[in-house]
């Protein structure tokens, strides 16, 4: 019995465990590398394994970083089904087919500058995979209920429990028996922050003999909610009636969009912003929207007494979807009042980076991250302080105001895994610290040291370890 870790380990992208014995080989997760010059390659030659082998895939959630490798996969000889909740599978039916979309702009983006600089085109801008491809992977997937057990293998039972990161999201246990042995493995998956809104708090695992964890933020810890709303409140204050500008809001139009939609309105029924236009600019927000409207059944109860008081005082919030490419553009001419959410959350790609281009030279605009920003990405540059960012082969000055609102993470800090854990009646045998850049996860590990005294790993990509 054996686990190699692919991908999503010393950094947050590219989550992909491969888990094998002598009579089955799964993976858990296969999701894309994003950020930095790399990406590319590593994403063209990150199924370095006979494809046609795996029986099965475990899928946590629908997140790019962790599924956006599915088709590929698909294309290159796999056959067997992926197993995820009802809410990912919907969601990978819009996720995966922009994914591809995307790909193929950006190839002739790509294409077009490579012919007019009489520069051969590199294997990494081709696409993974086409909206075709992705269209054809869909036949695969299967939905499980949260709670319930099944069995896509003879050896191998596995349930999907609520993870609290977005819609969907799961913690996946498994056991896996091999000769007379069985054991236990549990993938925490993304794990949400307790309150975040929309969803409901992470589910807590009473006993594993193995471990994954994510430690996205596990060397911080976030600012509360409560003073996260205050800073919102005064950075849209600030700047546009004060300042009279836009702000521009990077978001993952899966989880990140619905959240801020639901947290402005919030805002306003405590009286604490005035009537207000925001653009929600990607092309599948609406539908990203309208799926996770389709389940309600997985919502908290604050955000269902949020949507019974919007159905009621609609008029002040005006929320516009934006679906066509001349309503984007036209967004760039407004100079003042707009909120606008676009996508990528990391800004790598989509329509953001156009807004930003158009926004950050300007004093009076304000550019708002909600989310974690990967090494390599622009968003992380802008982070980072950048006052100059290159975008569609400009180099762009950086004069907007760059605000950073840590608390609206969807991601559990390090006091909230540190909870998480301490729901285990006992030490699992092993803990994998994974999904973390390696400051973050060595920080963590030394966290779980002090506090839990359990024993830890961070593994390297395409490290493989025993499980006994």
């Amino acid at each position: 019995m054996q686990i190699t870790f692919l991908g999503g380990v010393g950094e947050v992208t590219g989550s992909c465990y491969l888990v094998e014995t002598d009579d089955v080989r799964f993976l858990v997760d296969c999701g894309m590398f994003q950020g930095g010059r790399d990406a590319g390659r590593k994403n063209h030659t990150a199924i370095n394994f006979n494809p046609e082998s795996i029986d099965f895939v475990l899928l946590t959630h629908a997140h790019v970083d962790h599924s956006g490798l599915l088709p590929r996969l698909s294309v290159l000889g796999f056959r067997g089904p992926v197993y995820m909740t009802p809410a990912t599978a919907d969601l990978l039916s819009i996720i995966l087919k922009d994914s591809a979309h995307i790909q193929e702009k950006e190839v002739e983006w790509y294409a077009k500058t490579a012919l007019r600089n009489k520069r051969p085109l590199r294997y990494e801008n081709i696409p993974l995979y086409t909206v075709t491809q992705a269209e054809a992977f869909l036949k695969q997937m299967r939905g499980v209920n949260y709670d319930e057990t099944c069995q896509p293998h003879p050896l191998v039972q596995c349930r999907f429990r609520d993870a609290g990161h977005i819609i969907g999201s799961a913690i996946i246990e498994v056991w896996l028996k091999s000769g007379s042995r069985q054991r236990k493995i549990v993938f925490s998956g993304d794990l949400g922050q307790p309150g975040h809104p929309i969803v409901r708090d992470p589910t807590f695992i009473k006993e594993t003999d193995y471990l994954l964890v994510e430690s996205t933020y596990g060397n911080r810890c976030h600012r509360s909610l409560q003073d996260t709303r205050s800073e919102m409140v005064e950075i849209i204050c600030q700047t546009l009636i004060r300042k009279r500008g836009n702000i521009i809001v990077p978001a993952f139009t899966v989880g990140r969009t619905q959240d801020l939609l639901f947290l402005l309105t919030d805002l306003q029924r405590q009286g604490r912003l005035g009537a207000m236009d925001i653009y929600v600019d990607s092309p599948m927000a609406l539908a990203a929207t309208e799926i996770t409207l389709r389940h309600r059944e997985l919502f908290d109860k604050e955000t269902i007494d949020i949507m019974n008081w919007h159905s009621q005082h609609n008029k002040n919030l005006r929320i516009h979807f934006v679906q066509e490419v001349e309503d984007s553009i036209r967004l760039n001419h407004i100079q003042s009042g707009a909120i606008v959410i676009s996508a990528s959350g990391m800004c790598d790609a989509g329509r953001i980076k156009y807004h930003l281009k158009y926004n950050l030279p300007r004093p009076e605009c304000s550019i708002l991250f909600t989310g974690f920003q990967a090494a390599g990405t622009l968003g992380r540059r802008l982070v980072d302080g950048s006052k100059n960012v290159r975008i569609f082969g400009e180099q762009i000055p950086v004069h907007a105001s760059i605000h950073t609102v840590g608390g609206l993470s969807a991601h559990a800090d390090q006091e909230n895994l540190l909870d998480w854990l301490r729901g285990f009646s006992q030490p699992p045998r092993k803990t994998f610290i994974v999904h973390g850049e390696l400051g973050s996860a060595e920080a963590f590990a030394c966290a779980i040291r002090e506090q839990l005294q359990w024993p830890v790993s961070i593994p390297q990509r395409m490290d493989s370890e025993r499980l006994g």
